[in-house]
This record gives structure tokens, sequence and C-alpha cells, in this order.
């Protein structure tokens, strides 16, 4: 569908490495494990009380497993599915509007030349990681 996504994947990568941007994905599916094993375990051990039991101790042990657990945004671009890659590419392509480029390189030459589509760029990148992937968003100093 989009045949320069690999060049509008680059530059978002180039850009959120460059504002050293990090994310926290939560995983929501590991903690549910956690929680849903530790219930289990305690019914097995308790009966019924030993369910509520350890499903308040597994939810609470999920959560604090799957919070604050930040990677750099470049890491979690290059590791997304392919219809997610598209979608960002078109959000990415609606700011670039009728931008023509060569390459990867010459693209992010043009966008990191032009502070405010720079900014439009990272602006649209943060919206849809907040957005799509319900991640948190963390600016490294």
């Amino acid at each position: 569908m989009f045949p320069r996504m690999d060049d509008i994947m680059r530059l978002c990568c180039e850009i959120s490495a460059h504002d050293k941007i990090k994310v926290a994905v939560k995983s929501s599916a590991k903690g549910a494990a956690v929680a849903g094993g530790t219930a289990f375990v305690g019914g097995l051990v308790g009966g019924p009380v030993g369910i509520a039991v350890g499903g308040a101790v597994g939810g609470l042990l999920g959560s604090w497993m799957t919070s604050g657990q930040f990677q750099p945004l470049p890491q979690i671009l290059m590791e997304l599915p392919k219809t997610q890659k598209e979608k960002l590419c078109e959000d990415i392509m609606g700011v670039l509007g009728r931008l023509d480029w060569m390459n990867a390189t010459q693209l992010i030459a043009l966008v990191m030349a032009n502070a405010t589509l720079k900014e439009q760029v990272a602006a649209t990148l943060i919206s849809y990681v907040t957005k799509q992937l319900r991640a948190e968003v963390r600016f490294q100093d």
C-alpha cells in the first residue's frame, strides 16, 4: 500500500532517536496471565478463599511487573505489525503532504532541516503512539 513505508519508518525512528523518546507499552496480557495463574494456584491451595487471595495478590504482582518498562521508541516502531506501520505511515503522509524525496536519507534530511515540519511529524508520531498503542511517552534529558 505504501511503497515508501520503509523511508517513513526510518524517518520516525530518526526523529524519535534524536528526541530521545521512550515509551512504556502496557502489557496487559502478561499482567492478566500472572493474576490468573496466582488465582488458580490459590484455588488449588486454599479453595474459594484461596482464589480470592491469589487473584488479589496476582493482580498486584501483575500490575507491578508491567508498569514503567520504558523502551526506546525506534525499537517499538520496528517491532510493529505491518497493519500498524501502514496506519502510522498514512498519518505521517498526511503531514508530509506533497513532499518529494528519492530515498530515506533525503527524506530525513528534508524533514530535519525544516523545524516546523519536524515538529509536526514528531507530534503526529507521539499522537499515534499514545492513541493507537496506548503507550506512555517519556522524553529523556
